[in-house]
């Protein structure tokens, strides 16, 4: 299967330093977002975390993708942010937002309406976890290793970045990776709630393409509407009524349920239909 590839301009070069950047891949209805700087392990310089809001913005944008794998190359998901950069990173543009350039990647993916996975093998660390940790689902190869190691820096892990991992660990758990920064392998991610799936060492990405593939096939009215009634339910939103009214409207006007039960009376695979109109697209 072919896929086309865009990459994401890297940004102004520094003299004497390697390079990173963010690749797009685009294959039918499943794109894959890369973190390409395997040189450095995958780690996230500033021109890279500023890449993630316009490759998303674009990969949202568009009507024929439908679910998103995010992934590193070269046997790595990441490093996090380079060390480095890292005091220049937090600091961001120099508004208030807390946690900087790395939030606000974070924040862009977390806010992704499509489904997100996370395909993580090798090293996910530090500022690696936060992007891994803001996409629906993850996915860990059985040989991969996930920290989250601010106390080795004496630094602050971003507020946005702690909200996901107590919602996904509970606070003990988050407090006790937080409070040691040790690596926990995959399976142990998997038993306290790190990840969902873990995958042969070697099949992590066939096993998160498989998953993206899958996904891309259902209703994506259904994809998109529990997607949004999740976050609001977790985040203990206010706003949970209206979200369900919205989505509740959307499945009245719209031909997937009816597509569905068609098939489903026919025992035939539904041929789902649903999509977004330009004009209420991130409404």
């Amino acid at each position: 299967m072919s896929a086309r590839t865009l990459a994401q301009a890297p940004g102004p070069a520094r003299p004497g330093r390697e390079q990173g950047r963010l690749v797009v891949e685009r294959d039918g209805a499943v794109a894959r977002l890369i973190i390409d700087n395997p040189a450095r392990r995958n780690a996230l310089s500033q021109d890279m975390w500023r890449q993630f809001g316009p490759a998303l913005r674009s990969l949202d944008a568009d009507p024929e993708i439908k679910v998103l794998v995010v992934r590193g190359s070269g046997g790595t998901f990441s490093a996090g942010a380079d060390i480095s950069e890292v005091a220049s990173i937090l600091r961001g543009d120099g508004s208030a937002r807390d946690g900087g350039d790395l939030t606000a990647a974070e924040e862009a993916l977390a806010s992704f309406s499509k489904p997100t996975i996370a395909a993580i093998d090798g090293y996910c660390v530090g500022g690696g976890w936060e992007i891994a940790g803001a996409c629906d689902l993850r996915i860990a190869a059985a040989d991969a290793f996930i920290g989250i190691t601010p106390a080795k820096l004496g630094i602050v892990y971003p507020t946005s970045g702690i909200a996901r991992l107590v919602r996904l660990v509970g606070p003990a758990t988050a407090k006790r990776l937080l409070f040691t920064g040790d690596l926990v392998d995959a399976h142990e991610a998997l038993r306290i709630g790190l990840v969902e799936e873990v995958a042969p060492a070697g099949h992590v990405h066939d096993a998160a393409l498989g998953l993206a593939e899958g996904i891309a096939h259902r209703s994506q009215l259904s994809a998109r509407a529990h997607k949004a009634l999740v976050e609001s339910v977790a985040a203990c939103s206010q706003n949970v009524g209206e979200v369900s009214a919205h989505w509740q409207r959307e499945m009245e006007l719209g031909p997937d349920a009816r597509i569905g039960i068609q098939a489903f009376l026919a025992k035939e695979p539904p041929a789902f239909e649903w999509s977004v109109p330009v004009q209420r697209r991130r409404g």
